[in-house]
């Protein structure tokens, strides 16, 4: 109904202007523009439902401005890319050049780790090539360590910086994004946090680099090799962390494009590894389109995925996964996973255009037309 609406008003315009034109002409002029309409609503609502992960927002780097955005505020588990949060602390508060000895607790920290054992003595920087290139678990809870004395202190500090950057919709409970009740962020927090850590010319450095060696102070050495795998096959990503548990699925958070006309793309609950690159570079052109004046900004509000925001508990092997369903089975809790990508959703215009805190034009669809506030939907903050 929207685009016959429309297309009946510029009939209106074009009968006035074009008076002089023959009849059949006017027809053919009028056909084409409802061709063309027709072509740009759908071509968005396509781009829209194309997009499997549960949240995704792109931003303009330099400004802030959303370019694009679906269930930007939807609160989901954030898994490793909280390492980006931990890595944006520590060159804020600490000398990298310091040596620091490795804990038992944090040499105990499963599953992914960096090789350093209890007693290992290492230097702040090779700690943090190891969080945010092989994504170490370890190696986040040492620099945790390092930086206040204790784990703990470290995530209050992780939560205040959320709040100071405007990253208000997200809750730490550890340094590594280890699955656990009350831990969770939103695709629009992520690519502020990722804004804030690419002003930073050590992290840059460190999210854009292939293959490094690290080493301890007693000449150990490991090669770590970047999660990121977009860095081999896309010139144009500039960096990138990676994420997964079985609850949070596949999250990534990048910057991408020109140094001087940098993008940022944010995605939370991706079906695969391999969506997450496709709807990566997918997203980075999107943005590029947006920013030449190609493509209009666009916010997506999908219903389904705010049906399924209470996640049950993540689980990083096939063990631990089979032993919490039985688990759940006994105590007949209701399951509540996402449901498959592959069933398409229904996106209805909605008749109002809303505005970015930038004051940028957005195309809003909904599920329904109903008004939804992303705020008061977001989750109550007790997925694990």
């Amino acid at each position: 109904m929207r685009d016959r609406k429309t297309t009946t008003v510029r009939s209106e315009g074009l009968k006035t202007g074009t008076s002089s034109l023959p009849i059949s002409a006017r027809r053919y002029l009028l056909a084409l523009c409802f061709i063309l309409l027709t072509f740009h609503a759908s071509h968005l609502t396509a781009f829209g439902e194309e997009i499997q992960a549960r949240a995704a927002v792109v931003l303009d780097a330099s400004t802030g401005r959303v370019l694009y955005a679906k269930n930007p505020e939807l609160r989901l588990m954030p898994a490793s890319t909280t390492k980006l949060m931990t890595a944006l602390i520590t060159v804020e508060n600490a000398n990298l050049m310091d040596v620091v000895t490795v804990s038992r607790k944090a040499a105990n920290v499963a599953p992914t780790r960096s090789g350093f054992k209890e007693g290992d003595r290492v230097t702040i920087e090779t700690l943090l090539y190891a969080a945010l290139m092989k994504s170490a678990n370890d190696a986040a809870v040492a620099l945790a360590e390092a930086v206040s004395g204790s784990e703990d202190e470290f995530v209050q500090h992780m939560n205040r910086k959320a709040i100071a950057i405007g990253a208000t919709n997200t809750r730490f409970i550890n340094p590594n994004g280890l699955p656990g009740r009350g831990q969770y962020t939103t695709a629009f927090d992520l690519a502020k946090i990722m804004r804030q850590a690419i002003m930073h010319p050590v992290l840059k450095e460190v999210l854009g680099t292939r293959v490094t060696e690290l080493s301890t102070e007693a000449g150990k050495t490991v090669i770590v090799k970047n999660t990121n795998k977009l860095l081999w096959t896309d010139e144009e990503v500039l960096g990138g962390k990676t994420g997964f548990t079985q609850a949070a699925r596949h999250c990534f958070v990048c910057a991408g494009g020109r140094a001087d006309n940098a993008l940022i793309v944010a995605l939370l609950g991706a079906p695969s590894r391999s969506a997450l690159w496709q709807e990566t570079e997918g997203l980075l052109e999107y943005g590029a389109k947006v920013m030449q004046n190609q493509e209009e900004p666009v916010v997506y509000l999908t219903r389904a995925d705010y049906d399924t925001e209470h996640l049950r508990q993540a689980a990083y092997s096939s063990e631990e996964s089979r032993k919490s369903t039985v688990k759940r089975k006994k105590t007949k809790s209701p399951k509540c996973m996402a449901k498959s990508p592959k069933q398409p959703a229904k996106t209805v215009k909605a008749k109002s255009k809303t505005r970015t805190k930038k004051s940028t034009k957005m195309m809003v669809k909904t599920k329904k037309t109903k008004k939804m506030s992303i705020a008061t939907r977001a989750a109550d903050g007790t997925n694990g």
